[in-house]
């Protein structure tokens, strides 16, 4: 995504995209620098604050008045999918991903061990991940957030999620949500264990 792109699409188009941080020009080379932190370890994890607003009726609330433009992008739902292109063009190794994605987060909020991690006692909370896999992304396609558009709108992405398993029960098989209600599960945080 770029400042001129998405931000910078005609009439009021670029509303969906009124983001902080803001998108950046693809001019200025922030991507490169981006990748470039996250493989020496300035820049330990990849999150969002996912801020799912609807363009009608939400963003929209802005026209005439850009200050009133409810400022958020929906983009939890890609994360890893969009993190793997960093694998796919060689900017970080598979090991890196697994590391930004899910160690380093569990160990930031205090869980791992329980989180984050492989080994016995620990939740089995396992994403399959196919690499020869391929993901289009967009409404009708990969798009299960509630707003009527997607951040991602177009993108095509190599790799897709096969299974997610939580706690050894699948939850999601090729595409199909499987889960039942109630099944999250209250995880009261430790301290940070990189400051422990």
């Amino acid at each position: 995504m770029s400042l001129e792109d998405q931000l910078g699409a005609p009439g009021f188009e670029g509303a969906k995209w009124v983001c902080s941080t803001p998108l950046r020009s693809k001019h200025e080379h922030h991507q490169e620098r981006i990748w470039q932190a996250l493989r020496t370890n300035d820049i330990q994890t990849v999150a969002t604050d996912h801020c799912p607003f609807c363009f009608k009726g939400q963003k929209e609330l802005g026209i005439g008045d850009f200050s009133k433009i409810p400022n958020g992008i929906g983009s939890v739902e890609h994360r890893m999918d969009l993190m793997y292109q960093g694998v796919v063009t060689g900017e970080i190794t598979l090991e890196r991903w697994v590391e930004l994605t899910s160690t380093t987060p569990a160990r930031m909020f205090g869980m791992y061990g329980k989180k984050g991690v492989i080994a016995p006692g620990a939740d089995g909370d396992i994403v399959i991940y196919d690499p020869n896999g391929h993901t289009s992304i967009g409404l009708n396609k990969t798009h299960h957030m509630n707003m009527d558009h997607s951040a991602w709108e177009g993108f095509e992405v190599d790799g897709h999620v096969d299974t997610v398993i939580s706690r050894g029960k699948v939850l999601i098989d090729n595409g199909e949500y499987l889960g039942k209600k109630g099944h999250g599960e209250f995880i009261k945080r430790q301290a940070c264990q990189y400051l422990v």
